[in-house]
């Protein structure tokens, strides 16, 4: 990965994860809960969302060593759900917020690319059309993996909504254990990796293919993610 490619990927992969995070908090102040606003988080400046390992160590050592997984995350972003106005349904909203803004990110630069290539600044292999494929990728990536339905990821807040009881409460309990429930299932169930990578391949398409991008994207997805 040439130096301009690295640098570019870089900046959007810390955009990428940071505003994410921020986003949790717009929901969140939006919908009745001021506490990110009252802790400085309340803003798309990466700055207050960095944390040294989780946002700019962990995600350069992935992309650097071709593992195929570029992962990562901000300092979460505090939310009290009791000052939410309708905390069982804000708290669902505030969840998917993240992903959500992932998505609409993902949107912004492949229609960057597109421009783009459609005036000739961005070609095929070049290293600004890598640098914008990789943000795409990583956005899809986090939007995706982020909506998996197991505490304490975003995708586990909206499901919470419609359960209620004994259910709920179980399902809460998840949250102890939760994260090595994930790495267990991504890293040594067969075929989740898979899974999850042509998750995140159909949504790429989705995304790309209407504006004609795809086959240019195509190859650099395919080494990020079967290396």
């Amino acid at each position: 990965m040439d130096p301009i490619t690295l640098v570019g990927s870089v900046v959007l992969v810390v955009l990428a994860i940071t505003t994410h995070e921020a986003c949790h908090g717009f929901m969140a102040d939006r919908l009745g809960d001021p506490t990110a606003r009252e802790h400085g988080r309340l803003t798309l400046n990466p700055l207050p969302h960095i944390d040294l390992f989780f946002t700019i160590l962990l995600p350069l050592f992935l992309i650097l060593s071709g593992t195929g997984i570029i992962f990562g995350g901000a300092k979460p972003v505090p939310v009290n759900v009791s000052r939410l106005r309708n905390p069982r349904r804000d708290w669902a909203l505030v969840g998917a917020a993240g992903p959500l803004s992932n998505l609409a990110m993902a949107v912004g630069l492949a229609l960057l690319l597109a421009l783009l290539s459609g005036v000739g600044l961005a070609v095929p292999g070049g290293s600004l059309t890598e640098a914008l494929a990789i943000g795409i990728f990583v956005n899809v990536l986090l939007a995706v993996f982020n909506l998996i339905p197991i505490p304490p990821l975003d995708g586990s807040r909206v499901v919470q909504y419609f359960l209620s009881g004994e259910m709920l409460a179980s399902y809460r309990r998840l949250e102890r254990f939760g994260l090595l429930v994930i790495v267990a299932i991504v890293f040594f169930v067969p075929g989740a990796q898979r899974i999850l990578s042509d998750a995140i391949v159909t949504c790429t398409a989705v995304i790309t293919r209407p504006l004609g991008i795809w086959v240019d994207m195509e190859p650099i997805l395919r080494r990020a993610l079967f290396p």
